[in-house]
């Protein structure tokens, strides 16, 4: 009788079942044949073409993502942290305890904290959100450029993001660097719809994409401002009061996008929130233009590790050619004289277009963004590392796409072809040089750059250019050899795991890493297979924070500068704590009765022993040490009110000094008042038992 009424009542549905087939079949395969196909106008090979390049991309930057373990471990323990705890989610904390907040805002840690929600504390947890941010990137750079020029200009402009070494590491690593990235390419392709029709909304959406990126990495975010705002006032489609009242209401949308975070934490008392880490008064105002503002570019930062402000800083010279120099040319330089010759190139061409011209627009847009975050970073005397040029990837890469097509359908005229030839000489030439600076790093591609580019470049200008093999054959030989360099860097980037809070792309270079506390030049920082220069920046055990449970990724070579020793061992400025079994059982003991399992100075000696412990560990100074928080009384009553269970030696920060004056008195106060034990290695004091008097 059941099977007969479940027959019945199936029978009764026939009439209305087989009409969802026939009602969203077509609909369904429309939708999969218009993502596999693409615009109608386009050739067949346009979309495929499309999802290959979306396709390697992913591979690149997910391609054994966890051997890099905790990648920063300052930021991945503050993402434990927030996985664990809603206010220290939405502050930001470094632990769950809520003492101290890391030194940038938190909209990236949201990110990667809601994915640690889902999936649990790991590498890959923390790590692939950033990976798809590249792939988003990477996909919003060929639709803007897409949406004013071919489909070949977009997968061009797209494939050079996507093979930048600075893109792969820094999409395959958890510092902020991703997300303000794909937020402030979303503002540019957002800001090119708004140039097509003048409607407001596109500039609200582009406001709020780059406020939300001053809430990933505060002022660098409105690097993009001037580009954004001045291109649509010349080249939108509408009168001057509209574009003026476009501007001002975007503007609105980048203030309140921006500030909302900032106002609900100033108005919370201070009592009632974490430290604000970086700041010398607990404040975000002294953050947002002290330490990560215009500190940057003075070199007064007050709180920083040093730095004083001139070409002979520890941050390396400043100057136009910096982005050329050892530590950042391998990272960013590749294509940036061919950028800069299509820009003007493309300027030059468009002279005398109407104000709305959409291709002059292109190129003042994406070339807008290029120079001012170039110039910034070029001549910043502040802390600045060579990872930041990743903000110049897609304005370098949309300008190649537009640059060549645009010359390409003009090559049958001498001047031009004249041109793209010259454009492909300067970008082997350069390839040439930075290749040169890792002279036993496959020498031949070096040589096969320079010869087979050269050629290519003599073929686009003496060719004549008529359609057929010779010209295709052009194409691709410029195309292979002007992205061959690059293409080697990120391919050696995407094989070496990277940890620590310093990383840089690519292989080992001469002359290579800015200075430091114990040295200038030399070194490249945060990678497994640890190469270094004469005179290098290499602490005893190197830089890098130890993969999840487990040691140091690396150790360095005997020298000058500052951190703790390689394996189990308390870390220090720039490197994450490993410690031992031992260490983390003492540590996890009893863990539960107090607020901090631990105390240490600094914030990544705090972050290896909290990683592996799942516990909160009080960071004293902050990420450099130097934050003055706690002050000695506010530690020694957290002690008598036995929320600290134990004090770690050793963690350092703040320089070869170590901390600040408030660290080292509670140091003082430590060792004068508790017995110290020794637990791997490491030396342990218990706050709950002083020592005999």
């Amino acid at each position: 009788m059941i099977l007969q009424g479940c027959a019945g009542h199936a029978g009764s549905m026939d009439t209305t079942l087989p009409k969802l087939p026939r009602a969203f079949g077509p609909f369904i395969r429309m939708r999969v044949a218009a993502l596999v196909r693409g615009r109608r106008s386009d050739a067949v090979w346009v979309r495929p073409a499309l999802l290959t390049l979306l396709a390697v991309t992913a591979l690149l930057y997910l391609w054994g993502l966890g051997a890099s373990g905790w990648a920063n471990s300052f930021y991945s323990a503050a993402v434990q942290a927030g996985s664990s705890s809603w206010k220290a989610f939405f502050f930001g904390s470094f632990d769950s305890s809520n003492f101290i907040t890391v030194d940038k805002p938190p909209a990236a840690l949201w990110v990667m904290d809601i994915s640690a929600r889902l999936f649990g504390v790991n590498s890959w947890s923390i790590l692939v959100p950033q990976a798809l941010a590249g792939v988003a990137t990477v996909g919003l750079v060929v639709a803007t450029v897409r949406r004013w020029f071919t489909p070949a200009a977009g997968l061009l402009a797209g494939a050079v993001v996507a093979l930048t070494p600075v893109a792969a590491l820094m999409f395959r690593f958890n510092n902020p660097d991703a997300l303000l990235v794909l937020l402030l390419t979303a503002a540019t392709y957002a800001t090119v719809r708004a140039l097509e029709d003048g409607r407001t909304r596109w500039l609200i959406l582009a406001g709020t994409l780059v406020g939300t990126a001053f809430l990933t990495k505060m002022l660098q975010a409105f690097l993009v401002v001037p580009a954004l705002a001045l291109v649509f006032l010349v080249a939108a489609p509408t009168p001057v009061r509209r574009r003026l009242l476009g501007l001002l209401a975007g503007g609105v949308a980048l203030v309140v996008s921006s500030g909302w975070w900032v106002v609900i934490v100033q108005l919370i008392p201070a009592a009632d929130r974490p430290y604000i880490g970086g700041s010398q008064d607990n404040s975000l105002i002294n953050l947002i233009f002290g330490y990560n503002g215009f500190g940057r570019l003075t070199g007064n930062e007050a709180g920083s590790v040093g730095g004083t402000g001139t070409a002979g800083s520890m941050w390396g010279p400043t100057g136009w050619n910096r982005l050329f120099l050892a530590d950042f040319g391998g990272q960013i330089a590749w294509l940036i004289p061919a950028a800069l010759i299509l820009l003007v190139a493309g300027l030059w061409i468009t002279r005398r277009a109407p104000r709305t011209d959409r291709t002059r627009a292109a190129f003042l847009l994406w070339g807008g963004v290029l120079l001012v975050s170039g110039a910034v970073i070029s001549f910043s005397s502040g802390i600045i590392h060579p990872y930041y040029t990743v903000a110049l990837a897609p304005p370098v890469g949309a300008i190649v796409g537009m640059g060549v097509v645009t010359l390409w359908t003009r090559r049958d005229q001498l001047p031009w072809r004249l041109v793209l030839a010259a454009t492909l000489a300067a970008t082997v030439v350069c390839s040439y040089v930075l290749l040169g600076r890792s002279a036993g790093w496959y020498p031949w591609l070096r040589t096969a750059v320079i010869l087979l580019g050269l050629a290519a470049a003599a073929g686009l200008a003496l060719a004549s250019h008529r359609r057929g093999r010779l010209s295709a054959g052009l194409a691709i030989a410029g195309v292979l050899t002007g992205l061959a360099g690059t293409t080697a860097y990120t391919v050696d980037t995407v094989l070496t795991s990277h940890t620590g809070a310093i990383v840089s792309a690519g292989p080992a270079v001469t002359g290579g890493g800015f200075g430091g506390p114990g040295g200038a030049g030399g070194a490249r920082f945060g990678r497994t297979g640890f190469g270094r220069g004469p005179g290098g920046f290499a602490p005893p055990g190197g830089m890098a924070g130890g993969p999840p449970g487990g040691v140091g990724a690396f150790r360095g070579g005997p020298g000058g500068g500052f951190g703790g020793g390689g394996g189990a061992g308390p870390g220090g400025l720039l490197n994450s704590s490993t410690p031992g079994s031992a260490l983390v059982t003492l540590l996890s003991t009893g863990a539960g009765r107090y607020t901090w399992a631990a105390a240490t100075v600094g914030a990544n000696s705090a972050a290896g022993y909290q990683l592996a412990t799942g516990d909160a560990v009080l960071a004293i100074g902050g990420f450099n040490g130097t934050d003055p928080t706690p002050t000695l009384a506010q530690f020694e009553a957290a002690v008598q009110q036995h929320q600290i269970h134990y004090f770690i030696a050793g963690g350092r920060g703040g320089g070869p000094g170590g901390g600040s004056a408030t660290s080292s008195a509670i140091t003082t106060w430590v060792e004068s008042t508790f017995t110290a034990s020794s637990v791997d290695g490491v030396t342990v004091y218990d706050l709950t038992v002083p020592a005999a008097s």
